[in-house]
Protein backbone atom coordinates (compact mmCIF):
# COMPACT_ATOMS: atom_id res chain seq x y z
CA UNK A 1 0.00 0.00 0.00
CA UNK A 2 1.47 3.32 -0.99
CA UNK A 3 2.10 5.95 1.61
CA UNK A 4 -0.15 9.00 1.65
CA UNK A 5 0.88 12.40 0.29
CA UNK A 6 0.32 14.32 3.52
CA UNK A 7 3.96 14.67 4.40
CA UNK A 8 4.32 11.09 5.71
CA UNK A 9 6.42 8.25 4.36
CA UNK A 10 6.68 4.57 5.09
CA UNK A 11 7.97 2.85 8.24
CA UNK A 12 6.94 5.54 10.75
CA UNK A 13 9.07 8.15 9.00
CA UNK A 14 7.94 11.78 8.95
CA UNK A 15 9.13 13.90 6.06
CA UNK A 16 10.47 17.18 7.42
CA UNK A 17 10.93 19.04 4.19
CA UNK A 18 9.70 22.60 4.05
CA UNK A 19 8.80 24.07 0.59
CA UNK A 20 6.99 27.38 1.06
CA UNK A 21 3.41 27.38 -0.20
CA UNK A 22 1.12 30.30 -0.91
CA UNK A 23 -1.63 28.91 1.28
CA UNK A 24 0.48 28.74 4.42
CA UNK A 25 0.83 31.32 7.15
CA UNK A 26 3.98 33.20 6.27
CA UNK A 27 5.98 35.39 8.60
CA UNK A 28 8.51 37.77 6.97
CA UNK A 29 11.96 36.92 8.29
CA UNK A 30 12.99 40.55 8.32
CA UNK A 31 10.44 41.25 11.03
CA UNK A 32 11.11 38.58 13.63
CA UNK A 33 13.38 35.85 12.37
CA UNK A 34 17.01 35.74 11.41
CA UNK A 35 17.69 35.89 7.65
CA UNK A 36 18.46 32.16 7.77
CA UNK A 37 15.17 30.98 9.29
CA UNK A 38 11.62 30.98 8.05
CA UNK A 39 8.76 28.81 9.09
CA UNK A 40 5.25 28.30 7.85
CA UNK A 41 2.42 25.95 8.65
CA UNK A 42 -0.26 24.54 6.38
CA UNK A 43 -3.23 22.54 7.65
CA UNK A 44 -5.27 20.03 5.70
CA UNK A 45 -8.65 18.54 6.35
CA UNK A 46 -7.75 14.97 5.41
CA UNK A 47 -6.83 12.39 8.03
CA UNK A 48 -4.12 9.85 7.59
CA UNK A 49 -5.06 6.18 7.40
CA UNK A 50 -2.83 3.41 8.74
CA UNK A 51 -0.47 2.24 6.04
CA UNK A 52 2.12 -0.48 6.03
CA UNK A 53 5.57 -0.67 4.61
CA UNK A 54 5.63 -3.69 2.36
CA UNK A 55 9.32 -4.18 2.84
CA UNK A 56 9.36 -4.21 6.63
CA UNK A 57 5.68 -5.16 7.21
CA UNK A 58 5.47 -2.56 10.01
CA UNK A 59 2.77 0.07 10.41
CA UNK A 60 3.49 3.69 9.50
CA UNK A 61 1.17 4.72 12.29
CA UNK A 62 0.41 2.21 14.98
CA UNK A 63 -3.10 3.38 15.76
CA UNK A 64 -6.00 5.40 14.44
CA UNK A 65 -5.19 8.06 17.05
CA UNK A 66 -1.84 8.61 15.42
CA UNK A 67 -3.65 8.97 12.12
CA UNK A 68 -5.50 11.91 13.61
CA UNK A 69 -2.30 13.34 15.04
CA UNK A 70 -0.72 13.57 11.63
CA UNK A 71 -3.79 14.84 9.82
CA UNK A 72 -1.81 17.99 9.08
CA UNK A 73 1.04 18.90 6.83
CA UNK A 74 4.22 20.79 7.62
CA UNK A 75 5.57 23.04 4.95
CA UNK A 76 8.22 25.74 4.86
CA UNK A 77 11.98 25.66 5.09
CA UNK A 78 14.73 25.72 7.68
CA UNK A 79 18.26 26.90 7.15
CA UNK A 80 20.65 26.71 10.06
CA UNK A 81 24.11 28.18 10.53
CA UNK A 82 25.85 25.04 11.70
CA UNK A 83 24.66 21.47 12.11
CA UNK A 84 20.94 20.92 12.47
CA UNK A 85 18.54 20.20 9.66
CA UNK A 86 18.66 21.52 6.14
CA UNK A 87 16.07 19.74 4.03
CA UNK A 88 14.42 21.25 1.01
CA UNK A 89 14.57 18.37 -1.45
CA UNK A 90 12.28 15.34 -1.68
CA UNK A 91 15.22 13.05 -2.31
CA UNK A 92 17.04 13.97 0.89
CA UNK A 93 17.25 11.50 3.78
CA UNK A 94 14.05 11.24 5.77
CA UNK A 95 14.22 11.48 9.55
CA UNK A 96 12.69 8.79 11.66
CA UNK A 97 10.43 9.77 14.55
CA UNK A 98 10.60 7.79 17.77
CA UNK A 99 7.68 6.01 19.42
CA UNK A 100 8.06 8.40 22.35
CA UNK A 101 7.19 11.32 20.09
CA UNK A 102 3.79 9.88 19.18
CA UNK A 103 3.13 8.75 22.74
CA UNK A 104 3.87 12.24 24.08
CA UNK A 105 1.38 13.93 21.74
CA UNK A 106 -1.30 11.31 22.40
CA UNK A 107 -0.85 11.69 26.15
CA UNK A 108 -1.04 15.47 26.03
CA UNK A 109 -4.15 15.36 23.83
CA UNK A 110 -5.90 13.24 26.47
CA UNK A 111 -5.39 16.19 28.89
CA UNK A 112 -5.27 13.81 31.85
CA UNK A 113 -1.93 15.13 33.07
CA UNK A 114 -0.12 18.44 32.77
CA UNK A 115 1.96 18.72 29.56
CA UNK A 116 5.03 19.46 31.66
CA UNK A 117 4.58 16.17 33.54
CA UNK A 118 4.29 14.23 30.29
CA UNK A 119 7.39 15.86 28.84
CA UNK A 120 9.35 15.39 32.03
CA UNK A 121 8.61 11.69 31.95
CA UNK A 122 9.69 11.38 28.30
CA UNK A 123 12.53 13.89 28.48
CA UNK A 124 15.22 11.39 27.57
CA UNK A 125 13.16 9.82 24.78
CA UNK A 126 12.51 13.02 22.78
CA UNK A 127 15.08 14.69 20.56
CA UNK A 128 15.36 18.45 20.08
CA UNK A 129 13.77 18.12 16.65
CA UNK A 130 10.84 16.16 18.03
CA UNK A 131 10.23 18.79 20.67
CA UNK A 132 10.05 21.43 17.94
CA UNK A 133 7.50 19.29 16.11
CA UNK A 134 5.42 19.06 19.28
CA UNK A 135 5.32 22.87 19.32
CA UNK A 136 4.31 22.93 15.67
CA UNK A 137 1.60 20.31 16.17
CA UNK A 138 -0.19 22.18 18.94
CA UNK A 139 0.11 25.51 17.10
CA UNK A 140 -2.19 24.26 14.33
CA UNK A 141 -5.66 25.70 13.96
CA UNK A 142 -8.10 23.52 15.87
CA UNK A 143 -5.43 22.26 18.30
CA UNK A 144 -5.00 23.34 21.90
CA UNK A 145 -2.64 26.33 21.65
CA UNK A 146 -2.37 26.34 25.44
CA UNK A 147 -0.37 23.12 25.13
CA UNK A 148 2.11 24.86 22.82
CA UNK A 149 2.70 27.54 25.46
CA UNK A 150 3.03 24.88 28.17
CA UNK A 151 5.55 22.96 26.07
CA UNK A 152 7.60 26.09 25.48
CA UNK A 153 7.49 27.01 29.17
CA UNK A 154 8.76 23.54 30.08
CA UNK A 155 11.55 23.86 27.51
CA UNK A 156 12.56 27.15 29.12
CA UNK A 157 12.71 25.58 32.57
CA UNK A 158 14.76 22.66 31.24
CA UNK A 159 17.12 25.08 29.46
CA UNK A 160 16.40 23.40 26.11
CA UNK A 161 15.43 26.53 24.18
CA UNK A 162 18.07 27.32 21.59
CA UNK A 163 18.00 30.15 19.07
CA UNK A 164 16.19 28.01 16.50
CA UNK A 165 13.45 27.00 18.97
CA UNK A 166 13.01 30.60 20.08
CA UNK A 167 12.59 31.77 16.49
CA UNK A 168 10.14 28.96 15.83
CA UNK A 169 8.00 29.92 18.82
CA UNK A 170 8.09 33.59 17.85
CA UNK A 171 6.90 32.73 14.34
CA UNK A 172 4.06 30.65 15.81
CA UNK A 173 3.04 33.50 18.11
CA UNK A 174 3.12 35.95 15.21
CA UNK A 175 0.77 33.70 13.30
CA UNK A 176 -1.68 33.74 16.18
CA UNK A 177 -1.44 37.52 16.45
CA UNK A 178 -2.01 37.99 12.73
CA UNK A 179 -5.03 35.69 12.80
CA UNK A 180 -6.54 37.70 15.67
CA UNK A 181 -5.99 41.08 13.99
CA UNK A 182 -7.40 40.05 10.63
CA UNK A 183 -10.56 38.81 12.35
CA UNK A 184 -13.15 41.59 12.06
CA UNK A 185 -14.79 40.57 15.35
CA UNK A 186 -11.67 40.63 17.52
CA UNK A 187 -11.10 43.10 20.33
CA UNK A 188 -7.78 44.72 21.19
CA UNK A 189 -7.66 43.11 24.63
CA UNK A 190 -7.41 39.68 22.95
CA UNK A 191 -4.10 40.64 21.33
CA UNK A 192 -2.77 42.09 24.57
CA UNK A 193 -3.87 38.98 26.47
CA UNK A 194 -1.86 36.87 24.02
CA UNK A 195 1.25 38.99 24.64
CA UNK A 196 0.78 38.53 28.38
CA UNK A 197 0.48 34.76 27.93
CA UNK A 198 3.72 34.87 25.96
CA UNK A 199 5.39 36.66 28.85
CA UNK A 200 4.06 34.10 31.34
CA UNK A 201 5.43 31.26 29.19
CA UNK A 202 8.90 32.82 29.25
CA UNK A 203 8.70 34.36 25.78
CA UNK A 204 9.15 38.02 26.61
CA UNK A 205 7.76 40.23 23.81
CA UNK A 206 10.41 42.24 21.97
CA UNK A 207 9.91 45.72 20.59
CA UNK A 208 9.98 44.41 17.02
CA UNK A 209 6.93 42.29 17.89
CA UNK A 210 5.09 45.38 19.18
CA UNK A 211 6.05 47.06 15.91
CA UNK A 212 4.67 44.14 13.93
CA UNK A 213 1.31 44.30 15.71
CA UNK A 214 1.04 48.04 14.99
CA UNK A 215 2.02 47.45 11.36
CA UNK A 216 -0.60 44.72 11.01
CA UNK A 217 -3.30 47.10 12.27
CA UNK A 218 -2.07 49.64 9.71
CA UNK A 219 -2.14 47.08 6.89
CA UNK A 220 -5.77 46.14 7.56
CA UNK A 221 -6.66 49.84 7.99
CA UNK A 222 -7.57 49.54 11.66
CA UNK A 223 -5.41 52.42 12.83
CA UNK A 224 -7.62 53.43 15.73
CA UNK A 225 -7.33 49.90 17.06
CA UNK A 226 -3.55 50.18 16.70
CA UNK A 227 -3.62 53.24 18.96
CA UNK A 228 -5.92 51.41 21.41
CA UNK A 229 -3.49 48.46 21.40
CA UNK A 230 -0.56 50.66 22.43
CA UNK A 231 -2.66 52.28 25.16
CA UNK A 232 -3.64 48.85 26.50
CA UNK A 233 -0.01 47.64 26.46
CA UNK A 234 1.10 50.70 28.44
CA UNK A 235 -1.82 50.55 30.87
CA UNK A 236 -1.11 46.92 31.71
CA UNK A 237 2.58 47.63 32.05
CA UNK A 238 3.70 44.87 29.67
CA UNK A 239 7.49 44.84 29.56
CA UNK A 240 9.30 44.23 26.30
CA UNK A 241 12.92 43.82 25.35
CA UNK A 242 14.61 46.43 23.18
CA UNK A 243 17.26 45.39 20.68
CA UNK A 244 20.24 47.65 20.01
CA UNK A 245 18.90 48.72 16.62
CA UNK A 246 15.57 49.75 18.18
CA UNK A 247 16.99 52.42 20.47
CA UNK A 248 16.12 55.25 18.08
CA UNK A 249 12.49 54.32 17.40
CA UNK A 250 10.92 55.94 20.43
CA UNK A 251 9.06 52.87 21.72
CA UNK A 252 5.42 52.03 20.86
CA UNK A 253 4.20 55.65 21.02
CA UNK A 254 7.07 56.89 18.90
CA UNK A 255 6.49 54.12 16.38
CA UNK A 256 2.80 55.07 16.16
CA UNK A 257 3.76 58.70 15.54
CA UNK A 258 6.31 57.60 12.93
CA UNK A 259 3.67 55.52 11.11
CA UNK A 260 1.38 58.57 11.02
CA UNK A 261 4.21 60.68 9.62
CA UNK A 262 4.72 58.13 6.83
CA UNK A 263 1.03 58.66 6.01
CA UNK A 264 1.73 62.45 5.98
CA UNK A 265 -0.60 62.99 8.93
CA UNK A 266 1.86 65.31 10.66
CA UNK A 267 -0.56 67.19 12.88
CA UNK A 268 -2.13 63.86 13.88
CA UNK A 269 1.29 62.52 14.95
CA UNK A 270 1.90 65.58 17.14
CA UNK A 271 -1.55 65.35 18.71
CA UNK A 272 -1.09 61.63 19.37
CA UNK A 273 2.08 62.08 21.44
CA UNK A 274 0.61 64.96 23.46
CA UNK A 275 -2.65 63.05 24.08
CA UNK A 276 -0.72 60.05 25.43
CA UNK A 277 1.12 62.31 27.85
CA UNK A 278 -2.04 64.12 28.91
CA UNK A 279 -3.80 60.85 29.77
CA UNK A 280 -0.93 59.76 32.02
CA UNK A 281 0.76 57.28 29.65
CA UNK A 282 4.20 58.83 29.64
CA UNK A 283 5.81 58.60 26.17
CA UNK A 284 9.47 57.75 25.73
CA UNK A 285 11.68 60.88 25.36
CA UNK A 286 12.52 59.97 21.76
CA UNK A 287 8.80 60.11 20.95
CA UNK A 288 8.93 63.87 21.60
CA UNK A 289 11.74 64.20 19.04
CA UNK A 290 9.63 62.33 16.49
CA UNK A 291 6.73 64.68 17.27
CA UNK A 292 9.07 67.67 16.81
CA UNK A 293 10.01 66.31 13.37
CA UNK A 294 6.29 66.16 12.61
CA UNK A 295 5.97 69.83 13.62
CA UNK A 296 8.77 70.72 11.19
CA UNK A 297 7.09 68.74 8.41
CA UNK A 298 3.74 70.39 9.07
CA UNK A 299 5.28 73.87 9.02
CA UNK A 300 7.11 73.07 5.80
CA UNK A 301 3.92 71.80 4.09
CA UNK A 302 2.04 74.83 5.36
CA UNK A 303 4.69 77.16 3.89
CA UNK A 304 4.44 75.39 0.54
CA UNK A 305 0.67 75.84 0.56
CA UNK A 306 1.06 79.56 1.32
CA UNK A 307 3.50 80.01 -1.56
CA UNK A 308 1.05 78.33 -3.92
CA UNK A 309 -1.72 80.58 -2.64
CA UNK A 310 0.39 83.68 -3.26
CA UNK A 311 1.07 82.47 -6.78
CA UNK A 312 -2.65 82.06 -7.43
CA UNK A 313 -3.26 85.53 -6.01
CA UNK A 314 -0.67 87.10 -8.34
CA UNK A 315 -2.28 85.32 -11.27
CA UNK A 316 -5.65 86.77 -10.21
CA UNK A 317 -7.06 83.27 -9.77
CA UNK A 318 -8.10 83.91 -6.18
CA UNK A 319 -8.80 87.02 -4.17
CA UNK A 320 -6.23 88.43 -1.79
CA UNK A 321 -6.42 87.30 1.82
CA UNK A 322 -8.29 89.59 4.14
CA UNK A 323 -7.03 90.69 7.54
CA UNK A 324 -8.90 87.93 9.39
CA UNK A 325 -7.44 85.15 7.22
CA UNK A 326 -3.94 86.58 7.58
CA UNK A 327 -4.42 86.60 11.35
CA UNK A 328 -5.56 82.96 11.34
CA UNK A 329 -2.54 81.93 9.25
CA UNK A 330 -0.15 83.65 11.62
CA UNK A 331 -1.90 82.11 14.63
CA UNK A 332 -1.67 78.59 13.18
CA UNK A 333 2.06 79.00 12.60
CA UNK A 334 2.67 80.46 16.06
CA UNK A 335 0.64 77.65 17.68
CA UNK A 336 2.74 75.03 15.90
CA UNK A 337 5.94 76.71 17.03
CA UNK A 338 4.61 76.86 20.60
CA UNK A 339 3.87 73.12 20.52
CA UNK A 340 7.38 72.45 19.20
CA UNK A 341 8.93 74.44 22.04
CA UNK A 342 6.80 72.51 24.56
CA UNK A 343 7.99 69.19 23.13
CA UNK A 344 11.61 70.37 23.25
CA UNK A 345 11.25 71.21 26.94
CA UNK A 346 9.99 67.69 27.67
CA UNK A 347 12.98 66.17 25.88
CA UNK A 348 15.36 68.37 27.85
CA UNK A 349 13.69 67.43 31.15
CA UNK A 350 13.32 63.68 30.57
CA UNK A 351 15.77 62.70 27.84
CA UNK A 352 19.45 61.90 27.72
CA UNK A 353 22.24 64.33 26.87
CA UNK A 354 22.44 62.99 23.31
CA UNK A 355 18.69 63.54 22.85
CA UNK A 356 18.97 67.06 24.25
CA UNK A 357 21.56 67.86 21.60
CA UNK A 358 19.13 66.74 18.90
CA UNK A 359 16.57 69.22 20.24
CA UNK A 360 18.51 72.19 18.84
CA UNK A 361 18.54 70.65 15.36
CA UNK A 362 14.76 70.23 15.43
CA UNK A 363 14.23 73.74 16.81
CA UNK A 364 16.52 75.23 14.16
CA UNK A 365 14.58 73.48 11.38
CA UNK A 366 11.30 74.58 12.96
CA UNK A 367 12.27 78.25 13.16
CA UNK A 368 13.62 78.20 9.60
CA UNK A 369 10.31 76.81 8.30
CA UNK A 370 8.41 79.38 10.35
CA UNK A 371 10.65 82.19 9.03
CA UNK A 372 11.78 83.33 12.50
CA UNK A 373 15.31 84.51 11.81
CA UNK A 374 16.40 85.67 15.27
CA UNK A 375 15.24 82.45 16.96
CA UNK A 376 16.89 80.38 14.24
CA UNK A 377 20.17 82.27 14.74
CA UNK A 378 20.00 81.59 18.48
CA UNK A 379 19.70 77.85 17.82
CA UNK A 380 22.84 78.01 15.63
CA UNK A 381 24.85 79.34 18.57
CA UNK A 382 23.17 76.81 20.93
CA UNK A 383 24.31 73.98 18.68
CA UNK A 384 27.87 75.29 18.74
CA UNK A 385 27.78 75.49 22.53
CA UNK A 386 26.91 71.79 22.84
CA UNK A 387 29.72 70.91 20.44
CA UNK A 388 27.60 70.32 17.33
CA UNK A 389 28.91 72.39 14.43
CA UNK A 390 26.11 73.38 12.01
CA UNK A 391 26.82 73.20 8.30
CA UNK A 392 27.69 76.38 6.42
CA UNK A 393 24.49 76.10 4.39
CA UNK A 394 22.42 76.45 7.57
CA UNK A 395 24.17 79.72 8.38
CA UNK A 396 23.41 80.94 4.86
CA UNK A 397 19.72 80.06 5.09
CA UNK A 398 19.36 81.80 8.44
CA UNK A 399 21.32 84.78 7.04
CA UNK A 400 18.82 85.10 4.18
CA UNK A 401 15.86 85.01 6.60
CA UNK A 402 17.42 87.68 8.82
CA UNK A 403 18.19 89.80 5.75
CA UNK A 404 14.59 89.57 4.52
CA UNK A 405 13.48 90.84 7.93
CA UNK A 406 16.28 93.46 7.92
CA UNK A 407 17.76 92.26 11.20
CA UNK A 408 20.99 94.24 10.79
CA UNK A 409 22.70 93.04 13.99
CA UNK A 410 21.98 89.40 13.24
CA UNK A 411 23.29 89.81 9.68
CA UNK A 412 26.51 91.34 11.01
CA UNK A 413 27.02 88.44 13.47
CA UNK A 414 26.38 85.80 10.81
CA UNK A 415 28.82 87.45 8.39
CA UNK A 416 31.61 87.58 10.97
CA UNK A 417 34.63 85.56 9.91
CA UNK A 418 33.58 85.49 6.26
CA UNK A 419 36.72 87.32 5.20
CA UNK A 420 38.73 84.17 5.99
CA UNK A 421 36.57 81.97 3.78
CA UNK A 422 37.37 80.91 0.24
CA UNK A 423 36.02 82.87 -2.74
CA UNK A 424 33.50 80.09 -3.49
CA UNK A 425 32.10 80.24 0.05
CA UNK A 426 32.05 84.06 -0.01
CA UNK A 427 30.10 84.13 -3.24
CA UNK A 428 27.56 81.62 -1.95
CA UNK A 429 27.05 83.44 1.35
CA UNK A 430 26.69 86.88 -0.24
CA UNK A 431 24.29 85.46 -2.84
CA UNK A 432 22.06 84.19 -0.02
CA UNK A 433 22.29 87.61 1.64
CA UNK A 434 21.35 89.35 -1.59
CA UNK A 435 18.37 87.07 -2.18
CA UNK A 436 17.18 87.66 1.37
CA UNK A 437 17.18 91.40 0.80
CA UNK A 438 15.33 90.94 -2.51
CA UNK A 439 12.70 88.74 -0.90
CA UNK A 440 12.12 91.28 1.84
CA UNK A 441 11.91 94.15 -0.69
CA UNK A 442 15.05 95.85 0.63
CA UNK A 443 16.51 96.73 -2.77
CA UNK A 444 18.91 99.42 -1.59
CA UNK A 445 20.62 96.85 0.67
CA UNK A 446 20.54 94.35 -2.19
CA UNK A 447 22.25 96.93 -4.44
CA UNK A 448 24.99 97.51 -1.86
CA UNK A 449 25.53 93.74 -1.52
CA UNK A 450 25.77 93.37 -5.30
CA UNK A 451 28.36 96.15 -5.52
CA UNK A 452 30.29 94.56 -2.63
CA UNK A 453 30.47 91.29 -4.52
CA UNK A 454 31.81 93.07 -7.60
CA UNK A 455 34.41 94.90 -5.48
CA UNK A 456 35.58 91.50 -4.15
CA UNK A 457 35.96 90.16 -7.68
CA UNK A 458 32.94 87.89 -7.38
CA UNK A 459 30.51 87.60 -10.27
CA UNK A 460 26.85 87.59 -9.14
CA UNK A 461 24.44 85.24 -10.88
CA UNK A 462 22.44 86.66 -13.80
CA UNK A 463 19.08 86.13 -12.07
CA UNK A 464 20.33 87.91 -8.96
CA UNK A 465 21.49 90.92 -11.02
CA UNK A 466 18.23 91.04 -12.93
CA UNK A 467 16.16 90.84 -9.70
CA UNK A 468 18.02 93.79 -8.16
CA UNK A 469 17.69 95.92 -11.33
CA UNK A 470 13.99 95.14 -11.59
CA UNK A 471 13.44 96.07 -7.95
CA UNK A 472 15.33 99.36 -8.28
CA UNK A 473 13.39 100.21 -11.46
CA UNK A 474 10.09 99.73 -9.64
CA UNK A 475 11.38 101.93 -6.83
CA UNK A 476 12.00 104.77 -9.31
CA UNK A 477 8.30 104.77 -10.18
CA UNK A 478 7.38 104.88 -6.49
CA UNK A 479 9.92 107.37 -5.09
CA UNK A 480 11.49 109.01 -8.11
CA UNK A 481 14.99 108.11 -6.83
CA UNK A 482 16.99 106.78 -9.77
CA UNK A 483 20.61 107.24 -8.61
CA UNK A 484 21.19 103.68 -7.41
CA UNK A 485 19.69 102.28 -10.59
CA UNK A 486 21.95 104.35 -12.84
CA UNK A 487 25.05 103.61 -10.74
CA UNK A 488 24.40 99.88 -10.88
CA UNK A 489 23.84 99.97 -14.65
CA UNK A 490 27.11 101.80 -15.13
CA UNK A 491 29.03 99.41 -12.84
CA UNK A 492 27.64 96.31 -14.56
CA UNK A 493 28.62 97.78 -17.94
CA UNK A 494 32.16 98.41 -16.67
CA UNK A 495 32.36 94.79 -15.50
CA UNK A 496 31.16 93.69 -18.95
CA UNK A 497 28.09 92.09 -17.36
CA UNK A 498 25.56 94.06 -19.40
CA UNK A 499 25.40 95.94 -22.69
CA UNK A 500 24.76 99.67 -23.23
CA UNK A 501 21.60 100.91 -21.56
CA UNK A 502 19.15 103.41 -22.98
CA UNK A 503 17.78 105.64 -20.22
CA UNK A 504 14.83 107.90 -20.91
CA UNK A 505 12.81 110.40 -18.90
CA UNK A 506 9.50 112.06 -19.69
CA UNK A 507 8.69 115.60 -18.48
CA UNK A 508 4.93 115.83 -18.40
CA UNK A 509 4.77 119.62 -18.25
CA UNK A 510 6.50 120.03 -21.59
CA UNK A 511 5.59 116.60 -22.95
CA UNK A 512 9.33 116.15 -23.47
CA UNK A 513 11.34 112.90 -23.65
CA UNK A 514 15.01 113.02 -22.61
CA UNK A 515 17.00 110.01 -23.81
CA UNK A 516 20.61 109.17 -22.92
CA UNK A 517 22.84 106.22 -23.75
CA UNK A 518 24.83 104.74 -20.83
Amino acid sequence: MAATTLGLTSSSKLKFSFPVTSSSYSFPHNQFLSPRFNFSIETTEKSVKSTFNKKNQSPCLVSSKRSKIWGFRLSGYLELDRGGLVTTDDDEKEDEMSEGFFEAIEEMERMVREPSDVLQEMNTRLTSRELKLVLVYFSQEGRDSWCALEVFEWLQKENRVDKETMELMISIMCGWVKKLITDDNHVVSDVVDLLMEMDCAGLKPCFSMIEKVISLYWEVEKREMGVMFVKEVLKRGIEYTVEDNDSGKGGPIGYLAWKMMIDEDYSGAVKLVIDFRDCGLKPEPYSYLIAMSAVVKELNEFSKALRKLKGYTKANLVAELDIENVRLIEKYQSDLVEVGVKLSNWVTQEGSTAQSELVHERLLAMYICAGQGIEAERQLWEMKLVGKQPGRELYDVVLAICASQKEANAVTRLLSGMEFASSVVKKKTLSWLLRGYVKGGHFEDAYETLVKMLDMGLCPEYLDRAAVLQGLRKRIQQTGNYESYLKLLKRLFEENLTGPALVYMHIDRYNLWIIKML
